[in-house]
């Protein structure tokens, strides 16, 4: 497997503002990465006629598909196992997920067999202090009553949103870290966020590499930087940059 600093992606909702895949994948190029967390905006995961055609498309031109997402996982089998299918299609290492707790418990039943079923991880992605799988408190039980198949995808801004402290939580999370959003914000008085090059924020990234490295971090990695969609790749580029140089200095 190559270097972390080598496989760092983007999360496609960075290109919301262009919809067609090959935009997409000129955007990565000029980026300067070839791999990718592929959300919804580019492809409806349930039509299987279209996932078969993305699929398809990302494989010739190049791109590696590391994880989809970040997708809603309810109780209604029928309506989860194409999202699972495409992920088999795309050859993704992992389903970047969410949950509504009023699906307990047997929404994670569903998707710890089908994550067995097709060999894949899912990583929950914690979406800040107004979500209930914001918090790490809320994260660890719910991997203490789940099969090791369901992780996390850490974002590192929402989690410094919801008071927590990311490089704890890469620390803590441990082999039940299957992906990572890098994401930086700053916060205004009235507890705001906003979007910033990742290094230039709140987030300590030189320590984030360091525990990723300490840690033997395996897992995916993007940016997802919101602002800018109409003209995303000068911010991403610097993104990338800090991130690369960061790892590097870690020797990852």
């Amino acid at each position: 497997m190559l270097p972390l600093s080598q496989r760092v992606g983007v999360q496609s909702w960075c290109f919301r503002n262009f919809k067609d895949n090959a935009q997409v994948v000129d955007l990565l190029a000029q980026v300067g990465s070839k791999n990718l967390e592929l959300c919804g905006v580019h492809c409806n995961f349930r039509d299987p006629v279209q996932s078969a055609q993305v699929a398809a498309f990302y494989q010739q031109a190049g791109i590696t598909i590391d994880s989809i997402g970040v997708e809603r996982l309810s109780a209604d089998e029928a309506a989860i196992r194409p999202i699972f299918e495409f992920a088999k299609l795309a050859r993704c290492r992992t389903i970047s997920v969410d949950f509504l707790p009023q699906d307990l418990p047997a929404n994670f039943k569903l998707a710890d067999r089908l994550a067995e079923e097709y060999d894949i991880r899912l990583g929950i992605h914690n979406h800040g202090g107004y979500h209930w799988l914001g918090s790490m408190q809320m994260l660890k039980y719910v991997l203490s009553i789940t099969s090791p198949r369901i992780g996390v995808t850490l974002d590192t801004a929402w989690m410094m949103d919801a008071k927590g402290d990311p490089v704890k939580a890469v620390q803590e999370l441990g082999s039940r870290l299957f992906a990572l959003h890098f994401k930086d914000f700053i916060f205004h008085r009235n507890r705001a966020s906003e979007d910033v090059i990742v290094g230039t924020g709140n987030l300590n990234l030189a320590e984030l590499a360091k525990a990723l490295r300490t840690s033997n971090f395996s897992g995916t990695a993007v940016i997802e930087y919101e602002l800018h969609p109409e003209n995303p790749v000068l911010p991403l580029q610097g993104c990338l940059k800090n991130i690369v140089t960061a790892l590097a200095q870690e020797g990852q």
